[in-house]
């Protein structure tokens, strides 16, 4: 641990103070860092108005609400050394910055830094270890200044300090503080006043100032308490000698006039408010460190350590203490008794005994090691069932041993006689010539008797965990079993057990409760088996307290007892709030020891609880439940902080909304349960259960108000914390869009009406058209054979025209042949008739008519040949075409120049001319070409 600031404490590491060893000490909650998820040092507590408490830790700032942890990052990445809560502020000192913090809206703290906003002047690597509030001031203390700050007027005052200054003290509405080497200051109009500078004042450290009638109490880290006034400094009440081997580092003033006092190697010390010793708790008993840097005391009387590893929390005024012996000699108690001025425990590791009372340490009788499981007071005599027999033991030895292996329990019959239940059945025990010996096993029963009663003169009940409840018929002599009866009404049960009460035979398990009637059946108790339910059952054993009358029983979360009541015959149950988890003792063999009237011993796993009836604070506690943080999401996406004063609104895609509450209640014997209910949702409450945060899914549109309760022990929370929403429909459930459902369903019902209305219109046109369509097959039938006439006649028309082509082709030819014989004989004749003859021959040689009327012709006979012909080979002209027509009536080249007035040595030529403008390979045949196109 690093204590720079502090150069005269130094860590010293002494003996345990035997004062404090072997004593019932009170509860301890023990918080690691692992638990708050921070540094292990926490320097300073405090605790606000709702009970939640805050430390001042190496990390930040930890908030406990009594369910979980959070830290808060000192802003500045440094150690938080002191924090204090105002009214709903929580102001915090640490390296060259002071301020506050406040809880916003969504429930997490903000901070506020008083040094940037009121523009505060700090000192190089000051730090500020102490906060005070005083009237309307807060005083923020360095070891080299105070800082006044007023939290009305913003204004602030700076005191400065030549020395160190190590501790700021309010006493009797003053403020002292103490500077080292030069004595006892007190602030007046807001200037450093020299109250005392005795040596004590200047040379011993002092850890805390407190009121003591007139006077006052000045406690030192290694002198213990003085004793200041007009008369000067002395010690007080001998507390140096007390103390002097000890070094103080925290301390506080309990509410009950006590002191608890901090050291740094010996865990936390409480004196009576006479300063007399109470108790010392170290790590050797209790506390998870020595070294006790910060002490507080919160609203219900809880006790909290910042220690050097880890919080403690002692909660002091509970009515349980704990006696744990922490090396494990003893082990788990099976059973205990008061004898002969000792307490006697019976363990799984032998029997111990020390005196009572007293701090004594446990000490083992020989020969007893291995498992006890009873204990019984016979004629100043201890009878002692052991796993290897029966020991008799007689100041604190063993004085006999009766040979019997495992012997579970006893029951006196008479003077002289008493009834063993062991592994093997059941013997009995004869006291003859004040000896007790073995007198005979019960013949015809065998099975292991650990929960056995007598019941009437010779009847005995034997409950066995997984065979059930047997019903023996003996003797009068206890030797032989005349009848066996198994009870077949009632179940059998693990931890189920037989129990004497009131002269009347009960068993209980998980069911419940069930008496013995007497006429062979067991009905169940409807007001014992308040005591406890299938939700909360840990065991069925029941423990008769004959002295008082008590009847016990152990279940999850407490330890009640049945009180009869003498006024109307109606018991009442009671129950002191001690969790299973506390308790940790063997389920099945709980136990309990009146040490008196009103103070009881029960053994655990690691030692025993003293319980006492009259100190039940707990029945006056009062808790408050409130909801911390409320988060929603979306599916797939990280959680939102929701504000906690305002009526939530989320969207339909934001209905996963989760809650976490708590209840500050700090004790170790109790642990808070929560109910809620979620009206819009569920119209009864939720079990009750420990976790405090619940998280609700997929929620529908509507609107809500979830309310959570609790309840600490047997009190219920004074209030129900409340937060409502709701949750906006998604947008397919918009009154707009129950429109548009409207309307398409008016929409498809038209359709589907329109729809029927056309099948059945198709139909009876299909039933026309098929009528039509038989009438039409047979017009088409005539239709057809007529068609083929008309066909036919059609073709004999195309032959016709066909021939008519080619009648006219070779009239042209011939014509032509004829005018060019014409021409010829005219050429050698008379010059000038023969040039008329022969244009008048010319003209009728190139008459176009005939290649019109043949164009014609042609095209009726081949259908479309010369548009083919020209979209295949645009660049083709007129008399390109006329040749290829010439060509598709496979005319020869001698045939088709007389057609075109030219030589066949031309048609050869514009042959050839045609082929190239229509790029045909040399073996493709011209005529042939054209015959396919």
């Amino acid at each position: 641990m690093k204590l720079i600031k502090y150069p005269l404490f130094f860590l010293l590491f002494f003996l345990y103070n035997k004062h404090s060893f072997g004593q019932e000490l009170p509860l301890i909650n023990i918080y690691y860092p692992e638990d708050y998820k921070a540094e292990s040092q926490n320097w300073a507590i405090s605790q606000s108005e709702k009970g939640t408490i805050y430390i001042a830790n190496n990390l930040g700032l930890l908030e406990y609400n009594g369910a979980s942890w959070q830290l808060y990052y000192t802003p500045n990445g440094t150690i938080m050394r002191s924090v204090k809560v105002v009214n709903d502020k929580i102001f915090t000192g640490f390296y060259m910055d002071f301020g506050f913090w406040v809880r916003d809206g969504y429930g997490e703290l903000k901070y506020t830094s008083l040094v940037k906003e009121s523009k505060i002047p700090v000192l190089e690597d000051e730090q500020f270890w102490n906060i005070l509030e005083f009237e309307e001031w807060i005083l923020f203390q360095s070891l080299e200044r105070i800082y006044l700050y007023n939290t009305k007027t913003k204004e602030h005052k700076i005191i400065s300090s030549d020395v160190k200054i190590t501790k700021l003290m309010e006493v009797n509405s003053e403020i002292y503080f103490q500077k080292f080497g030069k004595g006892l200051y007190k602030l007046e109009k807001g200037k450093a006043i020299l109250v005392s500078d005795n040596q004590v004042f200047k040379n011993q450290v002092i850890v805390d100032m407190y009121s003591n009638g007139g006077e006052i109490l000045i406690l030192t880290d290694k002198r213990g308490f003085m004793t200041f006034n007009n008369d000067g400094v002395k010690e007080w009440n001998n507390t140096y000698k007390l103390l002097k081997d000890k070094t103080i580092y925290s301390s506080t003033k309990l509410k009950n006039g006590n002191y608890a006092l901090g050291s740094i190697s010996d865990g936390v010390l409480f004196l009576s408010e006479r300063g007399e010793f109470i108790y010392n708790i170290s790590q050797k008993n209790g506390l998870s460190n020595n070294t006790v840097l910060s002490v507080f005391e919160d609203i219900n009387h809880n006790v909290w350590l910042g220690l050097d590893n880890g919080v403690n929390n002692i909660n002091t005024e509970v009515p349980i203490k704990k006696f744990t012996e922490k090396e494990g000699k003893i082990g788990t108690v099976y059973t205990s008794i008061i004898f002969d001025s000792n307490l006697y425990l019976g363990t799984n590791q032998g029997l111990f005994y020390k005196k009572y009372p007293s701090n004594d340490e446990f000490k083992l009788i020989a020969g007893t090691q291995g498992q006890v499981w009873s204990l019984l007071d016979v004629d100043d005599q201890l009878f002692c069932g052991h796993d290897m027999g029966t020991f008799i033991i007689e100041k604190e030895k063993i004085k006999e041993r009766l040979n019997v292996l495992g012997a579970w329990s006893f029951k006196r019959l008479d003077a002289t006689t008493i009834l063993q239940g062991n592994y093997t059945g059941l013997y009995v025990l004869k006291k003859k010539n004040k000896e007790w010996k073995v007198k005979n096993k019960i013949e015809g029963f065998d099975n292991s008797s650990r929960s056995f009663e007598v019941f009437g003169k010779n009847q005995i009940f034997v409950n066995h965990e997984y065979k059930g409840v047997f019903k023996l018929l003996v003797d009068n002599d206890f030797e032989k079993v005349l009848k066996i009866e198994k009870d077949t009404l009632i179940s059998k049960g693990v931890h189920s057990n037989l129990v004497k009460y009131d002269e009347k035979i009960l068993y209980s398990f998980k069911k419940g409760i069930y008496e013995y009637t007497g006429n062979n059946t067991f009905v169940k108790d409807s007001t014992l088996s308040r005591l406890f339910n299938d939700k909360n059952y840990t065991s069925g054993k029941l423990v008769f307290d004959k002295k008082n009358n008590l009847l016990w029983s152990f279940s999850k979360n407490y330890i009640s007892y049945v009180k009869p009541n003498y006024l109307n015959d109606v018991s009442t149950i009671k129950r002191i709030p001690v969790t299973e988890p506390l308790r940790k003792g063997a389920i099945g063999y709980e136990n309990i020891l009146p040490l008196n009237k009103n103070q009881f011993l029960t053994g655990v796993n690691d030692g025993y609880l003293t319980l006492n009836l009259v100190n039940d604070k707990e029945e006056g506690e009062t808790y408050e439940i409130s909801i911390d943080f409320i988060k929603k999401y979306r599916q797939d996406s990280p959680k939102e902080m929701m504000l906690l004063n305002v009526e939530g609104a989320f969207s339909s895609a934001e209905n996963n909304l989760e809650f976490y509450y708590s209840i500050p209640c700090f004790m170790k014997n109790i642990q808070p349960q929560y109910q809620y209910k979620l009206e819009g949702y569920s119209k009864s409450w939720s079990r009750w259960g420990n976790e405090s945060k619940i998280l609700f899914e997929n929620l529908p549109y509507g609107e809500y108000v979830f309310r959570v309760r609790g309840r600490a022990g047997n009190k219920q929370t004074t209030n129900e914390a409340t937060y409502k929403f709701k949750i906006d429909k998604p947008w397919y459930a918009t009154n707009l869009m129950l429109v548009v459902y409207i309307s398409l369903i008016l929409a498809f019902s038209y359709f589907m009406d329109r729809m029927y209305r056309g099948y059945y219109r198709r139909q009876r046109k299909r039933l026309l058209e098929k009528q039509e369509r038989e009438f039409e097959l047979k017009s088409l039938e005539s239709e057809k054979m007529l068609m083929k006439v008309k066909n036919e006649q059609l073709r004999i028309d195309v032959e016709s025209k066909s021939r008519e082509l080619a009648t006219s082709t070779m009239s042209i030819i011939k014509k032509n042949e004829l005018l060019g014989l014409i021409k010829n004989e005219l050429v050698s004749g008379n010059e000038k008739s023969i040039k008329d003859v022969i244009k008048i021959i010319d003209k009728n040689l190139n008459n176009t008519d005939d290649w019109q009327m043949f164009k014609e012709a042609f095209n009726n006979a081949d259908k479309d040949f010369i548009k083919k012909i020209k979209g295949l080979h645009p660049a083709l002209t007129p008399n390109d075409l006329r040749l290829c027509a010439y060509l598709r009536l496979n005319l020869s080249s001698k045939e088709i120049a007389p057609l075109l007035n030219i030589s066949p040595r031309s048609v050869e030529v514009k042959r050839y001319r045609l082929r190239k403008k229509m790029n045909l390979d040399h073996d493709v045949n011209l005529t042939d070409y054209i015959l396919d196109v």
